[in-house]
């Protein structure tokens, strides 16, 4: 399986540079993780990286393959991109748009095949929807659509999955669940890389993380590495505490700087 990289990527939009001379691996068989604060440029990355949006400077490599050579269905058979959030403007069932992902495989008109069901139930067992698979997406909850969105990449079986911010409409539960379903996908060889802005999550899950800031990479490594007092300082404008989980995971008590008194 191909590893996905950005080589001194740079992203203008509008006349105003959104990533700045960003360089960073997806790899095979773990969980990168992107942080940053909001508009640092997150979304944008794993757009790029996906091959939805050009790099204006700079290039995305499939391997040793530019994306910029690829045709769009053999890229979506290798990565896939959970968007945060979708609207659904049709009727269509659950289990309908989890089939969608299937295309890439089939040509426009080709009925689905054995091969197509079977990936679409088992991303719905997945991501724990296979209760809806005949509900009406457009009456689903926001959370619930976000877990049909990711059971949509599931199906394609792609081996790199990009989303971005897949727990911010989930309860807690659900939240767990995607998050432990990312690392089983990396543990079984999957590159996965997840925008999020659960700084403790990533103790638990990631792998490796990249710290974003105004487009630009701060700094790319394991967690304990990159999540720093000083990294986060400059970057959220908080001060950082580090504590310790009851299985010894660190935790991360934030105390904004400007509202201190005293201190």
């Amino acid at each position: 399986m191909s590893s996905l990289s950005a080589a001194s990527v740079s992203v203008v939009r509008a006349g105003r540079s959104i990533l700045k001379d960003v360089s960073l691996t997806v790899r095979n068989g773990a969980v990168l993780a992107v942080v940053g604060p909001n508009g640092s440029g997150k979304s944008t990355l794993l757009r790029t990286l996906a091959g939805l949006w050009r790099a204006d400077v700079g290039r995305v490599l499939l391997g040793e393959q530019n994306l910029n050579g690829l045709r769009r269905a053999d890229i979506a058979k290798e990565i896939t991109y959970v968007p945060q959030e979708s609207q659904f403007e049709f009727d269509f069932t659950v289990r309908e748009i989890v089939l969608m992902g299937r295309y890439p495989h089939r040509g426009r008109f080709d009925r689905e095949t054995f091969e197509d069901r079977k990936a679409a139930d088992e991303a719905l067992e997945r991501t724990d929807i296979a209760h809806l698979a005949e509900r009406s997406v457009i009456r689903l909850s926001g959370g619930e659509k976000q877990r049909v969105l990711i059971a949509r990449s599931l199906a394609t079986r792609a081996h790199i999955l990009l989303l971005d911010e897949p727990t911010a409409n989930l309860d807690v539960d659900h939240s767990l669940d995607v998050l432990a379903l990312c690392r089983s996908l990396a543990n079984e060889g999957r590159a996965v890389a997840i925008a999020t802005h659960d700084l403790n999550a990533v103790y638990r899950f990631a792998d490796e993380v990249a710290l974003i800031d105004a487009g630009q990479l701060v700094a790319a490594g394991k967690p304990q590495a990159v999540l720093t007092r000083e990294n986060l300082e400059r970057t959220f404008n908080v001060r950082s505490e580090a504590l310790a989980g009851a299985d010894g995971t660190p935790l991360l008590l934030f105390h904004r700087i400007n509202k201190e008194r005293n201190t």
